[in-house]
């Protein structure tokens, strides 16, 4: 399917400054969440689209790659490897990182101050998860245990002991607010016993007091799929906190850190291995075999190859995680001089020089006649 232009997406000029682009996908997000439009299929994927314009229009990196390539600039299959990472975050990450942490959606979509009585979403919650290199490139399963608030068993959640309700509170009669007169002043308070919301629980939870949770350990499978990288965020929908008196859970945001790997080295999919080789082997050309994620494969050394030669081997990188095929392995040629010779070996080594008459290293002779002129 065609993306749309990003610009159009948040209905700004392309030459909009940081401020106007944050305040349209502001505008554009609250209208379109999901939780103001539940069950519609049409809004969240514009939810989604709002989202990814805004990662790219609000990077200045990101930005100008676009404003030069197009949606190219993150499509591997059109060659946007070289120029940008073709991932994009959780749109719901995005949305909480404009509008600030916390339970957010009381303010947005409550349209004024919380009532204590009435159910509440959960807290999202963020983990930090380590895994090896092969995980990340194969993708793998992983169970967490994490303490968190869950649903009080006892009430259901709902904060109250069964058969009890909710009363007018007495603190404030029923208006939410305390009223204090200071000389010729009236000075308007909210209730500390209600919170503002005029109503109380009247028997409130004898395990949860009124909270409608507890603290508890909690097992969470995760699928780590193949191809995520250091930083990827993975959200996990309604394994955050429980809602307060039976309102829904939050989400778990896994945040992944990808340990280093000891032989190969990691360039968006793509992999770098720097291989050793013998002197003999570069000069007279061989064949060796070089390791790969998926075990080893072999390559041929051609007579006469250079310390740094990069050689490569189609699809034998990372999968990439939005689906877009394997990136390549990059194997460097890293000729290896003996530190050690005994004198058999020097002689022939001294051998070979004389025989060559200095005629066995071009690139060593060109260098130096160049240089001979800077001392002229």
């Amino acid at each position: 399917m065609s993306k749309h232009d990003y610009y159009e997406v948040l209905g700004v000029a392309r030459n909009a400054e940081a401020e106007e682009i944050k305040k349209a996908y502001r505008k554009l997000a609250v209208k379109l969440h999901p939780d103001k439009n539940p069950g519609d299929k049409a809004a969240e994927e514009k939810f989604k689209e709002i989202g990814e314009a805004y990662e790219v229009l609000s990077d200045p990196q990101k930005r100008a790659a676009y404003d030069q390539y197009g949606h190219a600039a993150f499509d591997r299959r059109a060659g946007g490897f070289a120029r940008g990472s073709g991932s994009f975050h959780d749109p719901f990450e995005i949305f909480r990182e404009v509008f600030g942490a916390g339970n957010i959606f009381d303010d947005i979509f409550g349209g004024g101050r919380s009532d204590p009585t009435q159910p509440q979403r959960g807290n999202d919650l963020r983990y930090d998860m380590e895994i090896t290199f092969e995980e990340a490139a194969r993708g793998c399963e992983k169970e967490i245990s994490i303490n968190k608030a869950e649903r009080c068993d006892a009430c259901g959640g709902a904060g109250a002991e069964k058969g009890s309700r909710a009363k007018s509170c007495p603190t404030c009669g029923g208006r939410g607010q305390i009223i204090s007169s200071r000389g010729i002043f009236s000075i308007a308070q909210t209730c500390p016993h209600c919170q503002g919301a005029g109503r109380v629980i009247e028997k409130l939870c004898h395990v949860c007091h009124g909270s409608g949770q507890r603290e508890l350990t909690s097992q969470i499978t995760l699928r780590i799929p193949a191809g995520v990288d250091t930083g990827s965020r993975l959200r996990s929908t309604g394994n955050g906190e429980a809602g307060l008196r039976g309102g829904p859970p939050g989400d778990l945001y896994v945040v992944l850190h990808v340990q280093s790997h000891e032989i190969f080295q990691r360039e968006g999919d793509d992999l770098l291995c720097e291989v050793p080789v013998s002197f003999v082997q570069a000069a007279l050309g061989a064949e060796i075999d070089v390791p790969t994620l998926n075990g080893k494969a072999n390559i041929r050394i051609p007579p006469g190859t250079q310390p740094g030669t990069l050689f490569r081997l189609k699809g034998n990188g990372i999968k990439n995680v939005q689906g877009y095929g394997h990136g390549d392995l990059h194997v460097r040629i890293n000729v290896e001089v003996p530190a050690q010779l005994t004198a058999a070996q020097k002689a022939k080594l001294q051998e070979f020089a004389q025989l060559c008459n200095g005629k066995e290293s071009p690139l060593s002779q060109n260098f130096f006649e160049k240089a001979r002129k800077l001392f002229q």
